[in-house]
């Protein structure tokens, strides 16, 4: 499987033989200064998709800790959380079209619906979360979306509770984990709500960082029926009973040091996905550890943050948008 590993200059493509910015992540480990960091390598794609299985429950048990990557915690337990603001220059928030947003609900889940404020259709995403909730930062990068022409609804898993150190975000987000046929219910009724809105088409996608990205995958792998996936270094399923049942087509964006989502679990993923015919693009980025694509902790990673949203954006573009 073809991996495209991207430095902070050069693109160069790689072959893996073994085997939360705009964007919101748990903690990223930096590459020692000096170092280049490479992008994601990427895994060869096919068109075929498997026969979907309808699940109205969730589909694998995510791992507890997933929003500081191990040795990133503070002596006193804590991480650092990301902020509002801090993610503007990282994601290009420029010559956006005008958006409208507001705090509402959706089929009774909560969430932020952000949605170009012109008349017309758009294609919708189902943004998710980092174990910290649905905060300002995530509010921010539903806005930035929108901005592209997405209408995009960020669902509230914590039902308006905020963690402010790491310590509330692993309650919140345990007790999520603890009631995962919840929250995948939540996320579908969202689904549907929003392909019945009239402003939106019939094109869905699922798009989460860290704790979120392993939420995307469960929505992806229930009833829902999206079409498009796309996980920022979430916990993952690897066997082939559970991954038969995921939304095609599957972005993924990891890190080669990330002690949370190892790269052996991201290429077992890849291959999995290779044997069921899945279509997908996975990259890892070298030298980036846990939610590298956060822009408060000291494993944030710029210029690999930059390249993967780019990847998302044309992603979404290529799979959500009628030719």
């Amino acid at each position: 499987m073809n991996l495209r590993r991207l430095t902070p200059v050069i693109v160069a493509a790689v072959v893996i033989l073994a085997g939360c910015s705009g964007i919101q992540g748990g903690d990223t480990t930096a590459a020692p200064a000096g170092t280049d960091t490479e992008a994601p390598t990427e895994m060869e794609t096919s068109t075929a998709e498997p026969t979907p299985t309808e699940t109205a429950e969730a589909s694998y048990t995510q791992t507890p800790h997933m929003g500081c990557q191990p040795g990133a915690i503070e002596k006193d337990g804590t991480c650092e959380v990301a902020v509002s603001g801090q993610n503007a220059a990282i994601f290009s928030a420029e010559n956006l079209s005008a958006i409208t947003a507001e705090r509402t609900t959706i089929d009774g889940t909560p969430g932020y619906l952000a949605r170009p404020a012109d008349d017309g259709t758009y294609p919708a995403v189902i943004m998710i979360h980092e174990w910290w909730g649905l905060n300002e930062n995530i509010e921010h990068m539903a806005d930035i979306l929108a901005g592209h022409g997405y209408v995009v609804f960020a669902v509230d898993l914590y039902d308006g509770q905020v963690a402010t150190n790491s310590s509330q975000a692993a309650e919140l987000s345990g007790e999520v984990r603890n009631n995962p046929d919840e929250a995948v219910a939540k996320m579908s009724r969202a689904v549907a709500g929003l392909r019945d809105r009239s402003d939106t088409t019939n094109q869905v996608a699922s798009l989460g960082w860290c704790f979120g990205g392993g939420q995307s995958l469960q929505l992806s792998l229930s009833e829902a029926d999206l079409n498009a996936t796309v996980i920022y270094y979430g916990t993952l399923a690897t066997d082939e009973e559970t991954l038969q049942r995921i939304d095609a087509p599957v972005l993924g964006v990891f890190g080669s040091e990330d002690r949370v989502v190892p790269v052996e679990d991201v290429r077992a993923f890849n291959e999995t996905l290779d044997e069921l015919g899945v279509e997908h693009e996975v990259y890892v980025y070298e030298g980036a550890g846990h939610a590298f694509a956060n822009p408060s902790g000291e494993s944030f990673q710029p210029e690999a943050t930059m390249d993967a949203w780019a990847k998302t954006l044309r992603f979404l573009d290529e799979t959500l948008r009628e030719s």
